[in-house]
């Protein structure tokens, strides 16, 4: 309650900053631990999404982080709440998204104890979190509160993670809120931008890649606006290809797991790489053999936000520290060639795309998930959002898909499982007016599947696509390339998904054959509920390219 003495009780201070820095929505699962907390957003204008288990709320706050640029908001319990919550702390940290975790804390006297759910925020989180910290003098919450935001999104973004004491949060104080932050840009110098001009003057075999975060749909129009004028191609890595519009001339394809081996001659062949936004991180350096470590042969321009990264892996014959946001503007201070010498090589790049993604492959099974990624393309608002989790069944997402616009992607960098469900879930409460969908793997959503109670709870029509093949595939494939026929611990006996759906109150429906998804997919649409598509795929089908039999023969053989 509001008292009339000037003074606010520290939960009240701590909520007041967040709609101070324009926080609109908060995920979390309730606990004893914050309970002021929760009590002071009884009279604030903040929407909270209850979550039914803690790693389903991080990741919905980080996905929230990812869409927006802004610092995703997750609140928590102590102990086993905080060690739930990690997951979605480490994908933040590989994905580069700004997320603030608050934790519950016991009371201060109680330190050093081992009280109940007693943990050490610093110590657990200090290796994956950007700051871990604890707020002891709640006259400093404005100060710290603001500290957060600004770490979180600054540089390479990242999380934050603060334990609030719960005698602390009842305490009285008379404390000014801080100013509203905002991120701060980081712009290229007038010397970084004639050097890249310089060095794109002499290239004949250049290739832009794209990555990372700190975008904004307003910075990818003006990279495509730049690949225009100079005709250069562009990839994006991996599971960022909303940065570019696939329909446009220069798009050369995505840089991810299981690429086009002609984009990746490509990019062997080039003689300048201009990297933005990206750490050019394992999966798209297909293991760190993509480049030469330190010293790359090509010709690289690397681009990051965070001059920590410069260096750190690749030297780069030119290291530009700024933001993709800032940098995209810089560049429509630059001139192309007279002679654009690589400019018949732009459109075959593009060509390759196109006969790579544009017809699904045959495989095994009466379903095939290639011809139903694809055909979704004129099914789908442009807007659309496409989450997914980590599985092979992803492989063929990637490759089919098309996200024609900004921030119509979500999906974990870190190849975390049970990411899409709850990440479909926080973008729908974010955005209701946005068609959101979700594919799963049977594995990847049993991880977080409880979370469809939240989508019906909240009445969010998501859409989830469960590919079911009775196994932990992307582990199964590994066993037949590395122990051929040895089958341990990757086999699954599922439930009837559809049947789960009905269960908790959303629509369910299976699919057995290509054919049958569509009027499913429609029906599911028509329902106005949130709803599961649980399509049957046979096991065989591993990959777009590959069978799980003929994985296993050519180990066997040697291969």
């Amino acid at each position: 309650m509001r008292a009339n003495d000037g003074t606010r009780t520290a939960a009240e201070v701590l909520i007041d900053q967040l709609v101070v820095h324009g926080v609109a929505h908060v995920f979390c699962v309730p606990g004893e631990s914050y309970l002021a907390a929760l009590d002071a957003f009884h009279d604030r204008d903040i929407a909270i999404t209850v979550c039914r288990q803690e790693s389903g709320a991080a990741i919905m706050a980080e996905a929230c982080g990812k869409a927006t640029g802004r610092p995703g908001i997750c609140f928590v319990t102590r102990g086993p709440g905080a060690t739930n919550a990690a997951a979605g702390v480490h994908i933040a940290r590989q994905d580069s998204t700004p997320l603030i975790l608050f934790v519950g804390q016991i009371a201060r006297e109680m330190r050093e104890r081992e009280a109940f759910q007693e943990l050490d925020y610093r110590a657990v989180f200090g290796s994956i979190a950007k700051w871990a910290t604890e707020i002891d003098d709640p006259a400093r919450i404005p100060e710290l509160i603001s500290r957060a935001f600004y770490t979180a999104t600054g540089g390479r973004p990242g999380p934050v993670v603060i334990a609030l004491p719960e005698d602390m949060l009842v305490e009285r104080v008379a404390v000014p809120d801080a100013p509203a932050f905002e991120p701060v840009e980081i712009w290229p110098g007038a010397s970084d931008m004639s050097r890249l001009q310089k060095l794109l003057w002499a290239a004949d075999r250049p290739i832009v890649l794209l990555g990372g975060s700190r975008w904004s749909a307003t910075a990818c129009a003006a990279l495509a606006r730049f690949a225009h004028r100079f005709a250069l191609p562009i990839a994006t890595t991996f599971r960022r290809a909303h940065l570019f519009d696939p329909a446009h001339p220069c798009y050369a394809g995505d840089l991810g797991i299981g690429p086009n081996p002609k984009l990746l001659a490509r990019v062997k062949g080039a003689d300048l790489i201009l990297l933005v936004g990206g750490r050019l991180g394992e999966m798209p350096s297909q293991s760190y053999t993509l480049l030469d470590i330190p010293r790359p042969r090509q010709t690289l321009v690397h681009v990051f936000p965070g001059v920590e990264e410069l260096g750190r892996v690749y030297h780069a014959q030119l290291a530009i520290n700024a933001t993709p946001t800032a940098f995209a503007a810089a560049l429509e201070g630059l001139e192309p060639p007279n002679e654009l010498s690589w400019r018949s090589q732009t459109p075959l790049a593009h060509a390759d795309f196109l006969a790579w993604t544009d017809k699904p492959t045959t495989v095994p099974g009466p379903v095939n998930l290639g011809e139903i990624v694809a055909g979704l393309r004129e099914r789908l608002p442009a807007d659309a959002v496409i989450c997914n989790g980590a599985g092979n069944f992803s492989i063929w997402v990637h490759r089919y898909a098309r996200y024609r616009r900004y921030g119509t992607q979500l999906a974990p960098i870190s190849g975390s499982m049970g990411y899409g469900v709850p990440a479909a879930i926080g973008m729908k409460r974010l955005a209701p007016e946005r068609t959101v969908i979700a594919f799963a793997g049977d594995g990847d959503f049993l991880m977080t599947g409880q979370e469809f109670a939240t989508a019906v709870q909240y009445e969010a029509p998501v859409i989830i696509v469960v590919v079911d093949n009775g196994m932990y595939g992307t582990i199964r494939m590994h066993q037949e390339r590395h122990y051929p026929g040895r089958v341990v611990a990757t086999g699954l006996k599922n439930p009837d998904f559809a049947a789960y759906a009905r269960a908790f109150g959303g629509y369910g429906a299976t699919v057995e054959k290509t054919a049958d998804f569509f009027p499913a997919f429609a029906a599911a649409q028509k329902s106005g509920k949130p709803a599961i598509l649980h399509l049957k795929v046979d096991p065989e089908a591993l990959t777009p390219t590959i069978s799980l039999t003929a994985t296993r023969e050519k180990a066997q053989a040697g291969g």
